[in-house]
């Protein structure tokens, strides 16, 4: 199958550039996911779920989804999903600027090695 990796995680970036088809954007936690909605909305479907892990949103900065490549009728499911967890964004305040550096390394890690398991089940497909 293929599909499409958006993140705003640079450890994504730096990892996936040269293998994958990535969309990175410097963009908060919450504007990340309006992105992945703008584009469920034009036909493509989660294939990761917006809210995976144990961190709140907007505790951390970083979020990596994969959606699916192709176009196709728009998926209700993947609607659902984004929309929850837009509204689930704005209930938390925005904690993800007052770390200090090596705090940032470490939630784009969390956030890879999430997204990995993800990379792993959609290489299967």
């Amino acid at each position: 199958m293929n599909y499409i990796v958006m993140t705003n995680n640079p450890l994504v970036l730096s990892k996936l550039n040269d293998t994958h088809d990535v969309i990175y954007q410097e963009l908060s936690y919450e504007g990340l996911l309006k992105l992945v909605r703008d584009r469920i909305y034009g036909g493509h479907r989660l294939l990761t779920h917006p809210l995976s892990g144990s961190v709140k949103p907007n505790e951390t900065p970083y979020k990596s989804v994969l959606l699916s490549g192709q176009k196709e009728k728009i998926d209700e499911e993947s609607v659902r999903l984004i929309e929850s967890a837009i509204l689930a964004c704005q209930k938390f305040q925005d904690k993800s600027k007052s770390y200090k550096e090596e705090v940032y390394k470490d939630f784009q890690l969390v956030d890879w090695t999430l997204l990995e398991s993800g990379l792993a089940s959609a290489d299967a497909w």
